[in-house]
């Protein structure tokens, strides 16, 4: 255990609040980019929306949603090696497994940004419209699990 980071200290909580603030901006650009790719799904290929929409795709995963789910496992890994307890509670468990399900999201989601600017449309417009839903389903149930501490 680090000693500096004892849970509830000072640093401990700070780490804890910029984790909370990175997953802000992580679900903020994943709930934003699937809506991007229903734009693009629209636009004419090779016309001027498609090009802004492909910049627009490009700059938030790489300047907003790629750092911010780097921040949030990093800061994750800080809490945990500092809290080993949290590995004998059930709803971290759940949260981890969402966690893991979430950023297998961000990974469909970057392929999908790649096979856009290769002039590709990958899925459907409905599908890219239920993705839209999919990353505040899971942090409504990881916010719940991490305040309520159900099991």
């Amino acid at each position: 255990m680090i000693d500096f980071l004892l849970p509830g200290s000072t640093a401990y909580l700070v780490i804890k609040g910029l984790h909370i603030a990175a997953v802000v901006f992580w679900m903020a650009g994943m709930l934003y980019l699937p809506r991007l790719f229903v734009y693009h799904m629209t636009a004419a290929p090779g016309g001027e929306l498609e090009a802004a929409l492909l910049k627009q795709e490009r700059n938030l995963l790489k300047i907003i949603v790629n750092p911010a789910m780097i921040a949030v496992w990093v800061l994750a890994i800080v809490m945990i090696v500092a809290n080993e307890s949290l590995w004998t509670s059930g709803w971290f468990h759940v949260k981890l497994v969402l966690v893991l399900a979430l950023s297998g999201l961000h990974g469909v989601y970057a392929g999908a940004q790649r096979k856009f600017a290769a002039g590709e449309r990958p899925r459907s417009e409905r599908f890219w419209r239920i993705a839209n839903e999919i990353p505040a389903i899971g942090v409504i149930v990881i916010a719940l699990l991490a305040i309520v501490k159900p099991f």
